[in-house]
């Protein structure tokens, strides 16, 4: 088969393969779609944690994104961990630069196991200067809750976090709802004219490692081919869920989901 898009994918390196840059290549490969990088950090994690971040010179990565744009135009950009103010200012002057529209944001902050990944500075430029440039912001509930100050304990918590939001200068929010103590996941979806909530069923693991990555990525790829905003989010939602759906028992701590789920091989690969 022929990649039906092309989509650079700004984010971190995760060296278990589980979320980061990772994540995202396998994500956008295995929906069909054409995977380049530029890659701000290199950390050094596992399924029990990160053990260290080693951040890339911000010019080395404006370079990456400029240098391969001015090659190969993507359709589509995914932003991922951005770690300080230096790297969202090169970040932002490059894409003023390649001039893509269809851009989205998983603002990175925390780790699965905790680890910061993002000083206070950078939170606020994403709030005050980033959010306003991209076309979807996909906080999950902690992140919604550092960008806004305020607490979220329900459906109700995350509309209200998602109008702040939008006041800040945000386009389009997307706040995952799956850090929400309920028997369902409730994703919600808000710009100035609609609030849509996504249903999904709640599947009971501990190996979610990278969801974020991958669903941010998967509806970047959907976006990337023409598909509408919530058409997008519908299908980047449902292929995570089915990621999660397997199981995968990789590792000693929160493990990896399954980016393959999508993928059938051809028989005369079996």
């Amino acid at each position: 088969m022929l990649p039906k898009s092309k989509v650079l994918i700004i984010a971190g390196s995760d060296s278990s393969g589980g979320a980061g840059i990772q994540a995202d290549i396998k994500t956008v490969t295995s929906l069909g779609c054409y995977a380049m990088t530029a890659i701000t950090a290199v950390t050094v994690q596992n399924t029990t944690g990160v053990k260290s971040i080693t951040p890339i010179n911000p010019k080395e990565i404006s370079s990456q994104i400029e240098f391969t744009s001015k090659d190969i135009k993507p359709n589509a950009i995914k932003i991922g961990m951005l770690h300080s103010k230096q790297v969202i200012s090169a970040v932002m002057k490059s894409l003023n630069k390649i001039n893509v529209k269809k851009i989205v944001l998983d603002p990175v902050m925390v780790a699965k196991g905790g680890t910061k990944l993002i000083n206070d500075k950078a939170i606020t430029d994403i709030k005050k200067k980033l959010m306003k440039k991209v076309l979807l912001i996909t906080p999950n509930i902690p992140e919604a809750e550092l960008l806004t100050g305020k607490k979220i304990k329900s459906i109700k918590d995350m509309v209200e976090a998602g109008k702040l939001l939008i006041n800040f200068g945000a386009k389009n929010v997307l706040i995952k709802g799956g850090h929400l103590k309920s028997k369902k996941i409730n994703d919600v979806l808000l710009n100035r004219k609609i609030t849509k909530i996504f249903k999904s069923k709640k599947y009971k693991s501990k190996n979610t490692h990278g969801t974020g990555c991958t669903l941010s990525s998967a509806i970047t790829v959907n976006l990337s081919c023409g598909k509408d905003l919530i058409k997008s989010c519908e299908l980047g939602i449902k292929y995570v869920n089915d990621a999660i759906k397997s199981n995968l028992k990789f590792g000693k701590g929160n493990g990896p989901i399954n980016h393959l789920n999508s993928i059938v091989l051809n028989k005369k690969f079996k």
